[in-house]
Formats: C-alpha cells, structure tokens, sequence
C-alpha cells in the first residue's frame, strides 16, 4: 500500500491509504524551514513504550499502598463492571432535570434514594445528600449547614468552630470558607481531645465542632459522648469527618455517638478507586436538627413509588450540579450490597487488627507516637534516627525502592517525623509481613549505613529531589530546543 509518509529509516506505526488525506496549501510563510524533528518508531516500538510508561504507576493493584488516613484499600472490580453499564454510563446528568425524560431515569433514582437509606442507616443519621463530590467539599456543605441553622434560629452570636490540634487540613479551611473564626483544641498526653481545654473552650459564641472519630491519630475519642452533651448544652453542632469511618463501620454509629451532621468519603470506605485528585465523593447526612437544611434537590419517592426531586423546606441550595459523582455512588452502591450487615463489621474488625498487627511488629524500631491499641491506623515516629541524620522521609524514599508505596509522613503535625501506617482490611498477613521486615531492615540500614539510605529512591524514574527547590521553584516543563523553528 502507498503510503503518505517520507521513509528515511522505513519505520513507521501508521498505515493511511493515499487520497484519504485532502489536498492543502499552506501559505508560505507557514511551511517549516526545517523537518520536523518526531522520532521515526515502528507499531512495536510506540506499543513497548506506553507499556513500559504504565508499569511505572503506582497503585494499589499493583504495590501495598499503606498511605495512612487516606485507606487506599483493594476495589472489587464488581464495583467498576456495574458501574459502567451503558444505562448509567449513557444517561447524561441534564435528564435529571428534564421533565421529558423524567420516566427514563426512574431507575438511576431510585439507586440514589436507596443508597442514601443505606448510608442513613449505616451512620446513624436522619438523611443523607449525595450531592458534594468530594470529603473536603462535604465538609464545606456540613458547615455551611451549621450557618444556616443558627441563622434560622437568629444566633448571630454564633461564630466560633472548635477543632482538635490534629484533625484534618481540611477541617479549618472548610470552617473559614463558611465565614467561622476557627479555635484550636489541643491534645491530651494520651493523644485524644483535651477534655479540660475543651470545657474552657465552650461558649455560647461556639457554633459548631468538628472532630473525627477515631482521630488522626487513630485513636477512639473516648469522651465523645461527654463531648457531644457538653455541645449541644450551648446548642452547637457536633460535625463528624467521615475520613475514619473504615474504622468503626457496623461497630458504631456518628448519629448514635451524638453528631449532628457528617460527611462520607465513598472513594475510601466504599470501594472507589482513588488518587491524582480523583474521583471522590462526599455525601453528607443530618439528624432531625439539619434534615431542612440539607443541599437539594434530593430523590424522594411519592406513594406510587415514583421518584422525584424536591428541596428540603430551607435548603442551603445545590451544592454541586445535579447529584454529584454519580459511578462513584453506583459503585458504593454495588459494595454495601455485596458486603451486607456481616460484611461491613469484618471490614472494620479487619481493619483495626491489621493496624495493630503492624505497630506490633515494628514498634521496637518505630515507637508509637501514643503507648496504646490503635484502631484502623498507627502513627510513629521516626524520631529515634535523628542522631544518624535520617528523617521520616528517607524511610519513605527508601520504600519505593522495595516496592511498596511509601505510609504517609509528617501528618499529623502534631507527632514529630511521623509515620502513618494505613494497612487496611484486604491486605494479607503475608503482606504485612514483608512490609513490616522492609521497615526493620531499613531501621539497621539508617543505623549501619545512613549514608545509602539518604540516597533512596534509586530504582525510579526521578530519584531524591531537592525538596526546598522543588516547592519554590516549581517546573514542570521539560527544556525545549527552539534553535530551529
């Protein structure tokens, strides 16, 4: 076959029949002065290196991913195969409020009304949104929920949001985009919420708390019904991050804990691929005292079990077009039902040991930043290497190099060289074990031969960056040639 390409070294990976391709003048002014300089590679060539591009990813189908506070745990791919089905993957977001096609999407309704029951019920809580499409963006709607409600109350005094020394970035953020003063409470020497601190801290300008249960730490807040008592004594809300539910998940419940409103993060507990910034979602539930407030419109589903949108009585409004992420709510969908009742408490029973399986292991080298039983993770610390010049992050590098991906360091700020080790409930013994061995073994590498340590990573793409360079001289372009045009 006739080709329309110059051969200069009869590679190609493309076959276009001639007279496929229109005749076109260009202007002169337009025409290279020089060939173009593209690599000239054979089918076989471009095949091995977008191969070889994609084997460089990291992901929890292919390396322990022990990324603490994030629970980068194993998807069932039942969750992907049901989630794209052409009915949910072909129904374009608009039909949902277009009175025209209002029969056609009865069963994507009615996915959503039933997934909101689960969660209702799984938490604790009066209802549940599905609208925020992300943790943090739940937060923000939880929040903004709390404003309205003393709003309606006419409790202009209401200003102040309370948060633990070691929660979430996120939580302080969402409460000052919500127009709060935010407060600091600190910890305890047991590395949970300073109940003393937090009893000075309680006025009637408080509006709201924010904590999550168990916290950053991974520690059960073992007052929080005292907690929630005290709050709801000066009518504050009591806001739960759902970020550490796949620790407690059919074990207890945020609403019976005393929470007033949470948000879940589906793309963690509930079997969402995650990472790179996507995709998430962060469905929010209410108890009795927020259920008007909730973001709408919301499915509903009148006697003659048709499914239809209304808003709440004083609704905060949309908090994102149409009914967020919805595959990612397919997908959760798909996971509570295949798990049931049974399912969801294994999960958090499996979650807790595995984590304290790990801190048993490896404690001797890495002690706890608090002497106690965590629940789904456990935070470290790295301190004991400072006098051989090794930090957290060296340990981290070094990681990479064996194959795992590297727990989460730093956070909370409030443990110096942190170690956050999320082993999650679908990690083998197996697993753990090499990955536990791994630590030990880097724990006498940094003692006999800091030197090499420092050095890690040396088996990626991009080995040890200038940390300080990189965050503020940010470049993400590659040089180019521009001597010729």
């Amino acid at each position: 076959m006739d080709l329309i390409y110059e051969k200069c070294n009869h590679r190609q990976a493309f076959s276009i029949p001639k007279g496929q391709i229109p005749e076109v003048s260009f202007p002169q002014e337009l025409k290279r002065q020089h060939p173009a300089e593209l690599p000239e590679v054979s089918e076989l060539d471009v095949v091995r290196h977008f191969t070889h591009l994609s084997q460089r990813n990291m992901g929890i189908d292919t390396n322990f991913y022990p990324l603490g506070s994030c629970t980068m745990k194993y998807n069932p791919k039942i969750a992907d195969v049901v989630s794209s089905f052409a009915g949910f993957t072909q129904l374009h977001p608009q039909f949902l409020y277009s009175e025209v096609y209002h029969d056609c999407i009865q069963g994507a309704l009615e996915l959503v009304y039933h997934l909101e029951q689960l969660l209702s019920e799984i938490s604790g809580m009066r209802a549940v949104s599905l609208q925020p499409m992300a943790g943090a963006h739940g937060e923000l709607t939880g929040v903004l929920m709390i404003s309205a409600y003393h709003k309606h109350h006419n409790n202009t005094h209401k200003k102040t949001i309370l948060i633990p020394d070691s929660a979430h970035g996120t939580n302080p953020a969402s409460a000052a985009i919500a127009g709060f003063q935010v407060q600091e409470v600190p910890s305890n020497s047991q590395g949970t919420l300073d109940l003393d601190c937090f009893r000075k801290s309680m006025n009637d300008e408080v509006a709201g708390i924010m904590l999550t249960c168990p916290n950053t730490h991974g520690l059960f807040e073992k007052d929080i019904q005292e907690i929630a008592e005290l709050a709801h004594k000066y009518d504050a809300l009591l806001y739960y991050d759902g970020a550490n539910l796949n620790a407690i998940i059919g074990q207890c419940r945020p609403g019976d804990l005393g929470f007033d409103v949470m948000h879940f993060n589906l793309h963690k507990t509930f079997a969402t691929p995650h990472g790179m910034g996507g995709p998430g979602s962060g469905p929010v539930g209410v108890n009795e005292r927020l259920l008007d407030f909730l973001p709408g419109p919301r499915v509903t589903k009148n006697d003659d079990h048709i499914f239809n949108l209304e808003y709440p009585k004083n609704t905060i409004g949309k908090s994102a077009p149409f009914l967020g992420h919805f595959l990612v709510a397919v997908r959760a969908y798909v996971y509570i039902l295949m798990q049931g009742s049974e399912g969801l408490k294994e999960v958090s029973r499996k979650a807790v040991l595995n984590a304290n399986y790990v801190l048993a292991k490896i404690r001797s080298a890495f002690p706890p930043a608090y002497d106690r039983l965590c629940m789904h993770e456990c935070v470290l610390t790295a301190m004991p290497y400072h006098d051989f010049d090794v930090r957290a992050l060296d340990f981290a590098k070094a990681l990479l190099d064996r194959g795992f991906h590297a727990p989460t360091v730093y956070f909370p700020l409030t443990v110096k060289e942190a170690l956050m080790i999320e082993p999650t409930e679908t990690e083998t013994k197996e697993t753990l074990d090499q990955f536990c061995n791994t630590m030990m073994e880097l724990a006498e590498q940094a003692k006999q031969n800091p030197d090499e340590l420092r050095k890690a990573p040396i088996t990626t793409p991009v080995q040890r960056l200038d940390e300080v360079k990189a965050a503020k001289e940010l470049n993400v372009v590659h040089p180019v040639n521009t001597s010729k045009p």
